[in-house]
């Protein structure tokens, strides 16, 4: 299981954000390229990286760091935030990302993930399934749609996506552990390959989401407890492994 450090964009400095909220940010790092080249040195394989203000905004605005981590770390990595239309995800790739992870567009204009995945192909193609109470949340999280994350779900899979994020955005920031049923869940109901997101605080965090890897979770991203000193990436990646 792979581990994805996660490096959230947000005026060009390394943040986080609880819940989602803007209001709610801590700033980590005024350098968000020597936090990916320490990542790297860490032992990171991947980089899950969020532009925070593109989220918001409904288009990217933090391509230019983005180039400049990929440039400076040589590590492939996945991107999300206010990705939503077929020029716009050209234009990470040619950041140099590896993969775009669409998110409010995926419910709103479906259509787009079939077109995306057969453009580009369906490994560089993620979908980002970030649900509240079960219903998928929207426009940088401040909004909730009336769809079930596993029908959302079981609709991408069949325009050709294979691979998803999954986030319990009330658990996201707040280092209280991921949301293991939903996610075993929709790993088990879909047989779509996920990556779980938010809220991991410990190892035995990781442990947990490592024995669900039979089922398709084949990564976990771990941000604020990196930040906050619970563990190591070094450990976080033994215990993936």
């Amino acid at each position: 299981m792979l581990i994805f450090p996660a490096i959230d964009l947000r005026k060009g400095r390394c943040v986080r954000l609880t819940q989602g909220r803007a209001q709610d940010e801590i700033v980590y790092d005024q350098d968000p390229v020597s936090v990916a080249q320490r990542r790297r040195q860490e032992g990171a394989e991947w980089l899950h990286l969020v532009d925070l203000d593109g989220a918001f905004a409904g288009e990217p605005r933090q391509l230019t760091v983005v180039r400049e981590i990929v440039k400076n770390t040589g590590l492939p990595s996945q991107l999300g935030g206010g990705i939503r239309s077929l020029e716009q995800m050209r234009a990470a790739f040619k950041a140099g990302v590896e993969r775009v992870i669409l998110g409010t567009v995926a419910v709103t204009e479906p259509d787009l993930v079939r077109q995306a995945c057969a453009a580009f192909g369906r490994e560089r193609i993620v979908v980002g399934l970030d649900a509240r109470d079960g219903l998928v949340a929207v426009k940088g999280w401040r909004n909730l749609s009336a769809r079930h994350y596993l029908d959302v779900a079981r609709q991408i899979k069949e325009l050709g996506c294979s691979r998803v994020v999954f986030t319990d955005t009330s658990k996201d920031g707040m280092l209280t552990g991921p949301n293991i049923q939903a996610t075993e869940k929709l790993a088990v109901e879909t047989e779509l390959r996920v990556i779980a997101s938010g809220g991991v605080s410990s190892l035995a965090d990781i442990h947990a989401l490592k024995a669900l890897e039979h089922i398709g979770v084949e990564g976990v991203i771990v941000g604020k407890a990196l930040y906050e000193g619970k563990f190591t990436l070094e450990e976080a990646i033994a215990a993936a492994k």
